[in-house]
């Protein structure tokens, strides 16, 4: 007969978890993005916070669903956690599109800003729909790829220009360019088919989907500075225990801080990435950065005689500061 020592059955009460649970989470982007990356680590860490009671399979690059599906998917616990883009769901209340608002936030510190000024009601709307964030983390800010060089706004008529949200669907409305809708995971094969000419966006997703092979010219014109957003279903959050959460909530502030470091050090890095690809990299003329701000106030106007009190408080807020 086996016997164990005292200490060493306590030791193992500790090691092993009273319960094991695996996760599913998706995500829209590939595996080389940097969001996809911090992601990876918020599981790791939340496996490690909580010895194994609580891992995760991270779904990449729209694999298990669409990022236009992964809200509605958590909210009706298909699955319990997952990342979207956050201004998509502009179209439920304008509140979750500010940071995509051209050149309303345009550097790190403004999107610091604005999202402290957002949070709030971002937070409430989405406890309705029985959904808890856990941490954002801003994309570098968006540029415009082309195939020459765009001199001012005027040369971006007619083009179809991939869209990801109501923001810039509006915005290429405005610039008298075609809208097209196209996730990320479809870039490559949108402008491979001519479905779209020309896209904004950011210099992480224009490298990790090998901008040069379809278009020639980045022109940096930080326009806004859009966020990701992991949200996490509260009945099955609730069903954790305490220790548990704990991880999860502890591992989301440390993503959260870490990913917005990753996001800085990406622009930098993937503009040299997609420069020595061969592709032109051009600051923009001040003709174009004026067409632009003129098309980002218009917008602004739009998005005031329309958004509701709790979205005004917001932009109240955060030009308050």
């Amino acid at each position: 007969m086996l016997k164990l020592s005292l200490p060493l059955v306590a030791a193992l009460t500790v090691a092993a978890p009273a319960f094991s649970e695996t996760w599913d989470m998706p995500t829209p982007y590939g595996d080389s993005t940097f969001h996809t990356v911090n992601i990876r680590q918020f599981a790791d860490d939340v496996a490690a916070a909580s010895n194994g009671a609580l891992q995760f399979t991270v779904h990449s690059a729209g694999s298990l669903f669409a990022g236009g599906e992964i809200k509605n998917a958590v909210r009706s616990r298909q699955v319990p956690i997952g990342e979207f883009f956050l201004s998509s769901l502009a179209n439920e209340d304008l509140a979750f599109g500010m940071d995509s608002q051209p050149f309303l936030a345009t550097s790190y510190d403004d999107a610091a800003k604005l999202w402290a000024a957002q949070k709030p009601v971002i937070v409430e709307l989405l406890a309705a729909q029985d959904l808890i964030p856990l941490f954002s983390v801003p994309w570098p800010a968006q540029g415009l790829y082309t195939n020459g060089e765009m001199a001012n706004v005027d040369a971006l008529a007619g083009l179809r220009l991939r869209s990801y949200n109501a923001a810039l669907e509006e915005f290429a409305t405005l610039a008298k360019a075609a809208p097209v809708q196209v996730e990320a995971a479809d870039i490559a094969q949108a402008f491979a088919t001519g479905q779209v000419q020309a896209m904004i966006t950011s210099p992480s997703t224009g490298a990790n989907s090998s901008a040069w092979d379809y278009v020639s010219h980045y022109t940096s014109i930080d326009a806004w500075l859009p966020k990701n957003i992991v949200v996490v279903n509260k009945r099955m959050f609730d069903g954790l225990t305490p220790e548990v959460q704990k991880a999860v909530m502890d591992a989301a502030a440390a993503a959260e801080a870490r990913g917005i470091e990753m996001s800085k050090a990406e622009t930098a890095e993937k503009v040299k990435v997609m420069q020595d690809a061969g592709m032109t990299i051009l600051a923009p003329t001040p003709e174009l950065i004026a067409g632009l701000q003129a098309i980002g106030d218009t917008m602004l106007t739009n998005w005031k005689a329309s958004a509701p009190d709790a979205a005004l408080a917001v932009l109240t807020a955060y030009q308050a500061q």
